[in-house]
């Protein structure tokens, strides 16, 4: 029998969940019951590390839950993890095989679908983050049937969610937004609330992408939501809260992507901001994909981003500047980030380099004094 499993918000236990995540420390384990066991993540025949957000997404914020990966040969990415083959990942305590790869469109490539099956054939559960469902390909329907293992469509919503009201909610709503996609926006937010709770203050992480929900163990995949009702979902993903909560939200696309900017927008309205962080990969020139289309810049975005958060949040500042500095070397991230805080008055940082400690310590000056 198969057994199709989906890590969202159900509308029913949306209030419940926000009792319990209220005064809950941010931690990265905690309910991630639904999918079996530790990770075996599936890089495929990917060649960029752009193009394996979620397997790197994992190995970076979740890494005692994943055991090893698996490539094919031509594959061009390498996260450090041990190469395994099923059996091997299985007797290092791997159950399900996580497909780690994010590319334009979600869909499975068939190069991949053998490697899949034999997974399953082999005892392990399989968790996608694609469109498609799992189930709609016959031959990993059929190898998950013939051994009983689970499919997981993480990034499947399993509730209904109505439009968007605009109406104010209590609590306070931190949103990352972008020059672009994969800049940071889900790192920079599990950034910002590990440090906000490790300095003493109530902060959530809210997921909006199939690998926040992996590694979060909750959320709402926002771009597989119609969009009409994309501000509904945001608007449930960070309902009424305690007026010091802080829910911390993983932004989406870009409002001046040619392809994704409408989930920019739907989740920019929904989420009704009190604070925007700006993400921006250092290097970056053009749409990841899009080579006619140049990034515009961080003032220009941050602008753009505060005039159309203000339609349901006429109060929305921008908080800071989150930098992908990856791109850059070593020596010189310092300069640059310190330049940019310099010159827009904002803390700066890289959420994996520097974490977000700036922010946190500028956050309640800037945001709650009277006349800031």
């Amino acid at each position: 029998m198969l057994y199709f499993s989906q890590l969202t918000y159900f509308a029913s236990n949306i209030t419940e969940r926000k009792r319990n995540a209220t005064n809950r420390a941010f931690d990265l384990e905690s309910d991630v019951t639904m999918i079996p066991g530790k990770y075996l993540l599936f890089l495929g025949d990917v060649d960029q590390r752009l193009d394996a957000k979620t397997a790197c997404g994992l190995a970076d914020w979740a890494p005692d839950r994943c055991v090893g990966q698996w490539r094919l040969p031509t594959c061009g990415v390498d996260l450090g993890l041990p190469d395994m083959d099923f059996r091997t990942a299985l007797e290092a305590g791997a159950r399900t095989m996580v497909i780690g790869i994010t590319p334009f469109g979600g869909a499975i490539a068939p190069a991949w679908v053998g490697p899949i099956a034999a997974a399953l054939r082999a005892g392990l559960n399989v968790a996608s983050g694609m469109h498609i469902r799992l189930e709609a390909i016959p031959e990993i329907a059929a190898a998950a049937q013939a051994s009983g293992a689970e499919l997981f469509n993480v990034r499947v919503p399993s509730a209904n969610y109505s439009v968007g009201t605009g109406r104010k909610r209590s609590g306070r709503r931190m949103l990352m937004v972008g020059t672009d996609c994969a800049v940071g926006k889900k790192y920079s937010a599990l950034a910002i609330a590990r440090d906000m709770n490790s300095a003493g203050m109530n902060a959530t992480f809210r997921a909006t992408g199939q690998t926040g929900i992996l590694i979060a163990g909750a959320g709402v995949p926002i771009d597989a939501i119609v969009s009409d009702f994309v501000a509904g979902a945001a608007e449930a993903l960070s309902p009424d809260n305690d007026a010091d909560h802080w829910d911390v939200i993983e932004g989406q696309g870009s409002l001046f992507h040619p392809a994704y900017a409408a989930v920019a927008l739907g989740l920019l309205h929904g989420s009704q901001p009190d604070a925007i962080m700006l993400c921006h990969a250092a290097g970056r020139s053009h749409v990841d994909g899009y080579p006619d289309f140049p990034l515009p810049g961080i003032a220009e975005c941050i602008e753009a981003n505060l005039r159309l958060a203000a339609r349901t949040n006429p109060d929305v500042r921008c908080a800071g500047i989150s930098i992908n500095t990856a791109a850059l070397p070593p020596e010189e991230r310092e300069n640059h980030l310190a330049s940019l805080s310099a010159e827009f008055g904002l803390p700066c940082f890289d959420p994996l380099a520097t974490g977000a400690h700036a922010l946190v310590a500028d956050l309640e000056r800037r945001m709650l004094a009277p006349d800031a």
